[in-house]
């Protein structure tokens, strides 16, 4: 008899044109690293409130403890976390987390991109590729995506993709320092009869997308 696959849709590698997801590498630890130092102006406003301080939370020993918290996830079936590499360099993450299956079948969207590749549909097409494969191989239902009111990039990205805002989450997270109100966007199954990747190629060529 053989077993049935507990947690559908992991590991899994996704690519299209230059951009390629897989499952976090030990090798990545020192780029992940140089990534996060150069871009803290860049990312620190829409990171969790942490004591420590950032050069600390993003070492490469840093880097390797995050990936066997969120390996231990995924084979749990709690997480489908992702790297995101642009034309073969590190680039980025796309996590759907908070996975549950059962009734509900749902994960919470979050991501980040190297602000070197920002601007030219990168993240958006990432994020394209890893909603087909959760509505797909991994068999979830609902994306949800918090987002807060000042991040105006992020917002665009995920309507574009055909997310709809759902409300606002007063005081829902402890955020760079503060509790920061969000807005909620979803994404269902039925929303894209065709697919995320294909509502991202018909966008208009140029078009800034993230």
């Amino acid at each position: 008899m053989i077993d049935p696959v507990p947690h559908p849709g992991w590991p899994a590698r996704l690519a299209w044109g230059p951009v390629e997801l897989h499952p976090l590498r030990r090798r990545d630890a020192v780029a992940w690293s140089e990534l996060r130092l150069a871009g803290e102006s860049w990312l620190r406003p829409w990171e969790p409130t942490s004591a420590v301080a950032w050069r600390a939370r993003h070492t490469p020993a840093a880097y390797r403890a995050m990936r066997r918290m969120m390996a231990a996830r995924a084979r749990q079936g709690t997480s489908l976390p992702f790297a995101v590499r642009v034309d073969g360099r590190l680039a980025g993450q796309v996590t759907v987390d908070n996975v549950v299956r059962g009734a509900l079948r749902s994960g919470y969207l979050g991501y980040w991109i190297d602000p070197a590749v920002a601007g030219r549909g990168h993240a958006s097409l990432a994020v394209a590729l890893v909603c087909d494969h959760a509505f797909g191989p991994a068999g979830l239902h609902r994306l949800q995506a918090d987002i807060r009111p000042e991040n105006g990039p992020s917002q665009r990205l995920v309507e574009r993709l055909g997310f709809q805002r759902e409300g606002l989450l007063r005081r829902y997270l402890d955020i760079d320092g503060d509790w920061r109100d969000h807005l909620s966007y979803a994404l269902l199954a039925e929303d894209l009869p065709r697919g995320a990747l294909a509502r991202w190629q018909q966008m208009a060529p140029g078009r800034p997308v993230d």
